[in-house]
């Protein structure tokens, strides 16, 4: 549905070239949420704003529904940017304008007749959550409402794509929450496809189907999320995936628990999807003559199905601890031994 390839920017100064984004090829499909992740400087928002040409690409192509973005005349980009949708960090409301108003304001552009506008506005404002605000201006609103004004707008034209660059980390955590959910229902209701641009690995993990990371303008890492949560393989990658698992924070205290007797073992456990919510360790007791201590342990969900890390201490006969650490394995779930700790 959307197939990037090649994407650059270069930024010129009297001094020196910044390549902003770095020969990007991303393929994208209709009615997912993709998230593009990275940290301040990474190149994303550039990225997010050269798909709709906000910002002109040095080199590269941005394909949507078959149309090459990047080589229409400035006439036809207007009319194709209409079925591009964007939502911003800060909103951009127009602030002597009411909610009705700013919704409206796409539809005015586009030429739309006044009665076929209200209808429109009014089954947005049901959908975003804002009935009985249409008559309030921005000022009156709180930021979580003033997204969904913003939201909104952006589905005036009856987009194909909605880009959201940042657009949640102007919120606190409850409002963030709010404003992810309104966008999952609106993916599921109109089959939109939606770009998600953020720092913030909660975004990806609570809406998005698949990532890329992106670090100093490249693409370092991409995939579904729950194969880039379970494994991460850039260093980037691994850095984001900390921030939702305390247990990679907290690794000294396994430290005590980790000896050379060949009798005792520390392992990690990864549960993906219906694993995580097995009851293994009452199994494995049930099967084998072993002792186990659970040390710490968390669970996540995202959109493809949860994903879990348990680390348990095994004790009893060397033989018999490998025999069930092949069981464990057996049955699905990943075992590490942990044998130091950095």
């Amino acid at each position: 549905m959307i197939t990037i390839k090649g994407l650059s920017k270069i930024f010129k100064t009297n001094q020196q070239e910044v390549k902003a984004v770095d020969d990007v090829s991303i393929n994208i499909e209709k009615g997912e949420i993709f998230g593009v992740i990275g940290y301040s400087g990474a190149g994303k928002s550039t990225f997010i704003r050269l798909i709709n040409r906000l910002e002109e690409p040095s080199s590269g192509d941005v394909v949507i529904n078959d149309t090459n973005i990047t080589s229409l005349s400035v006439g036809k980009l207007r009319k194709e940017r209409q079925k591009i949708g964007m939502i911003f960090q800060h909103f951009n409301l127009l602030w002597s304008r009411t909610v009705f108003e700013n919704i409206a304001f796409p539809l005015e552009i586009a030429g739309i007749p006044k009665a076929e506008r209200r209808t429109k506005v009014l089954e947005l404002i049901e959908l975003v959550g804002l009935k009985g605000r249409e008559n309030s201006y921005p000022s009156q609103l709180s930021g979580g409402q003033k997204q969904r004004v913003g939201i909104a707008r952006s589905l005036a034209n009856d987009p194909d794509v909605l880009l959201c660059d940042e657009a949640t980390s102007a919120l606190d955590p409850e409002t963030t929450d709010d404003i992810l959910d309104l966008l999952v229902s609106i993916n599921k209701k109109l089959n939109l496809t939606i770009i998600m641009i953020t720092h913030e690995m909660h975004v990806i993990q609570k809406i998005c189907h698949r990532v890329a990371v992106m670090d100093q303008g490249r693409v370092v890492e991409q995939g579904d999320v729950l194969s880039v949560f379970v494994k991460p393989q850039s260093k980037t990658a691994k850095r984001f995936v900390q921030q939702l698992s305390p247990l990679e924070h907290q690794q000294d205290e396994l430290k005590r628990f980790i000896t050379n007797d060949p009798n005792r073992e520390v392992v990690k456990l990864h549960f993906i999807g219906n694993d995580a919510k097995r009851a293994l360790i009452s199994d494995v007791l049930r099967k084998f003559d072993i002792e186990i201590n659970i040390l710490q342990g968390s669970i996540s969900p995202t959109q493809e199905g949860a994903y879990g890390t348990l680390y348990v201490e095994l004790s009893g006969n060397k033989a018999l601890i490998t025999e069930t650490i092949d069981y464990i394995q057996s049955s699905g779930v990943e075992v590490e031994v942990i044998e130091n700790v950095n």
